[in-house]
């Protein structure tokens, strides 16, 4: 397992990649003849990223017991 200090650079790097990805996908769509399947690659990808976050958030967030 991770030490928290590895989560948390893992966590800082998945955001920043699925922000760019969300500029990327922007910038895409921008474009009138844009890449569908790129585009479609790229959410993917930035779902995919999404789950790697909420993934690493709930193991740095710890559990409450009632």
């Amino acid at each position: 397992m991770m030490d928290v200090t590895e989560l948390e650079a893992d966590l800082a790097r998945l955001k920043q990649e699925h922000r760019d990805l969300d500029t990327a996908i922007d910038a895409l769509e921008q474009i009138i003849t844009g890449d569908q399947l790129q585009v479609q690659r790229l959410k993917k990808r930035k779902l995919a990223l999404k789950d790697q976050i909420i993934r690493i958030e709930d193991q740095l967030t710890p559990d409450i017991s009632a």
